[in-house]
């Protein structure tokens, strides 16, 4: 019987018979293609074969810092520059919403939330230069900074001993984004609003928030002879415009989101929340979107930035107030103020940075104040809302006073939709805590780590931000101020790189390959810049069997940490010119005839490049 089924094409020919159901083998290898095939192969090869180059500057095996492509650091080396970033700073602020005797009321709640300190303790000047230089080696897969030595972090025991603001209690968790209709709703019923007043306020910010300016011209005149109710609106509008200028700026500069007013609902429950580890994980996520070099802005808390820099660099950086005491945050140990220098400069002061340069255990003398919190030992991830970043102590042990050992590979954070069982695993974080083993001994002097900690480092990191060749004192206008005897050193170099170069080209391929890359990069080094290697003489000379690598510092840039420069196999001098071939003799009759001579074959300091021939088709 015939089919009445229309015909189909199968391969290129036309077929009218019926459809048939796959065999059992013939299902098996689908579902053995679908599960061996990813889901974007082209882009998982891609990333893949990205992820294994290594980077100009390092790092050298990119398995930890998979996006350092996208770095503002990996800019900068290729030439690039940013300037400094703008910052998002609300100190001033807070200055025109006071909290005086009329206002008690409101006072006393603020006080129990544990959120009073950030009133007091706020900078109202931030550093653009020092704080857009700690940016750039701020590196996201691992959420610390990645400095010529190691890596520092700001941790919890740092934002409780600067802030003195709680860092333990329930994480600050929201379900999904918040939409403009039911941020409308939170105006209406927990700040008292009209619907128009709320409605208008949100259209005008095109975002569910409402402007800081906003929130002080509707509630800051509330007192305490006002209702109960009016003065609970204007508590929970002070507390959403404090954390808006503190833990919470964002770069919009002007607002902050609806979202939080829903942590003040219950005011009596305000110091349940972990501020400090929400402040944390802010500051991590607004750290790493400035990484990005098409970013000109940084948000998040730049008190707590700026402090732990003071703290942690107060030779560098810092000026300290004499009337500081103990019992008050480290926030107000430090007087604030604009770092003179640039950012170029600055790039330079951190490429230099020594171990001794760091006070790593700072907080010694606040001890008796504010003790040490174990939860600064916990293991996993932060979060404040949908902001979800990982934090990791055992990469920074030495700011905890052990010994630096090589840490395990940073793990990616969960989804933010998972917030139920980081909400679970942040509860027991007892049980999360680095155990007696991975904390390793105690220094016995400041910054010590392991033996082969510095060349792991070295090979996984980008230690150095501003490239050799781009530094201060080797630019074009600096070269022309200097003094007669300085350019005569410098032109001194330049010949001898420029000797080193003629001698190259003019030993053509007598040579080897090893002595010639050998003597590009010595070239190289005298007119980037850098050191002069151990070649002290016009010519490389060969170098000692026991001559060891060159150290990070005055390698070349594109040379990989492990190369060592081999002395040459075999050196002749340099010819005068092409000799040329030698002249046909006749052979004598009367002598023997000698066999040709065998062809000599491939030598290491020989190349044999052999043509292949293929056939014609006819």
């Amino acid at each position: 019987m015939k089919s009445d089924m229309p015909p189909r094409t199968r391969g290129g020919y036309t077929s009218t018979a019926p459809r048939r159901r796959p065999t059992g083998s013939e299902r098996r290898r689908r579902v053995q293609l679908r599960e061996v095939e990813p889901e974007h192969p082209r882009h998982d090869r891609d990333e893949t074969e990205e992820v294994l180059e290594g980077a100009p500057g390092g790092p050298i095996d990119r398995c930890i810092l998979r996006s350092f492509h996208k770095h503002v650091a990996a800019k900068i080396w290729l030439g690039e520059d940013r300037a400094p970033l703008k910052l998002v700073n609300h100190g001033a602020k807070l200055q025109l919403w006071e909290l005086d005797v009329e206002r008690s009321r409101i006072y006393e709640t603020v006080q129990r939330s544990g959120l009073a300190p950030l009133i007091s303790c706020s900078h109202r000047v931030a550093s653009r230069p020092m704080l857009s230089a700690f940016c750039e080696r701020w590196q996201p897969e691992t959420t610390t900074f990645h400095l010529p030595f190691g890596e520092m972090t700001i941790t919890l025991d740092d934002v409780a001993s600067i802030l003195h603001i709680p860092i333990t209690g329930s994480m600050i968790s929201f379900s999904q984004p918040l939409r403009v209709d039911d941020a409308n709703a939170l105006l209406v019923e927990l700040l008292g609003t009209t619907d128009v007043e709320a409605s208008r306020e949100t259209e005008q910010c095109r975002s569910p928030s409402v402007r800081l300016q906003w929130l002080r011209e509707n509630f800051s005149t509330i007192t305490d002879v006002s209702s109960d109710d009016d003065i609970d609106f204007a508590t929970r509008a002070f507390l959403l415009h404090l954390v808006g200028c503190t833990l919470f700026a964002d770069k919009s500069a002007t607002s902050v989101g609806v979202v939080y007013l829903e942590l003040f609902r219950d005011l009596s429950m305000v110091g349940s929340y972990a501020w400090g580890a929400a402040c944390l994980a802010f500051m991590y996520r607004q750290l790493t979107t400035a990484t990005r070099f098409e970013v000109r802005q940084l948000g998040g808390y730049l008190t707590l930035l700026q402090a732990w820099i003071y703290e942690h660099f107060p030779e560098m950086f810092s000026s300290p107030d004499m009337a500081y005491i103990e019992s008050r945050p480290r926030a107000l140990h430090w007087r604030p103020h604009v770092i003179p220098d640039s950012l170029q400069s600055l790039r330079e002061r951190l490429d230099r940075l020594q171990i001794s340069d760091v006070c790593w255990e700072p907080y010694v003398d606040h001890r008796a104040e504010h003790p040490f919190p174990d939860i600064a030992w916990f293991s996993g991830c932060i979060k404040c809302g949908l902001v979800v970043e990982p934090y990791h102590p055992e990469r920074v042990l030495r700011q905890f006073g052990h010994i630096q050992t090589i840490p395990p590979r940073p793990f990616a954070p969960p989804r933010p939709d998972r917030s139920i069982l980081l909400d679970q695993y942040w509860e027991r974080w007892t049980d999360h805590v680095l155990i007696d083993h991975s904390r390793g001994r105690r220094c016995h002097y400041s910054g010590e780590s392991v033996a082969e900690y510095m060349a792991w480092y070295d090979r996984i990191s980008h230690r150095i931000v501003q490239p050799p060749y781009l530094r201060s004192g080797f630019t074009t206008d600096a070269r022309s101020s200097l003094p007669s005897h300085t350019a005569s050193t410098s032109d001194s170099r330049n010949a001898r790189a420029l000797r080193l170069l003629r001698h190259v080209i003019s030993g053509g391929r007598q040579q080897s390959g090893d002595y010639f890359w050998g003597a590009l990069n010595e070239a190289h080094s005298i007119l980037a810049g850098l050191d002069e290697t151990s070649a002290s003489h016009s010519t490389p000379s060969p170098a000692p069997a026991s001559h060891s690598t060159p150290s990070p510092a005055t390698r070349p840039f594109f040379c990989p940490p492990t190369f060592v420069y081999p002395p040459p196999t075999s050196v002749d001098p340099p010819p005068a010119s092409v000799d040329p071939p030698p002249a046909t003799v006749d052979p004598d009759p009367s002598s023997p005839v000698a066999p040709p001579a065998p062809a000599a074959g491939p030598t290491a300091s020989t190349t044999v490049y052999v043509r292949s021939k293929r056939k014609k088709k006819t």
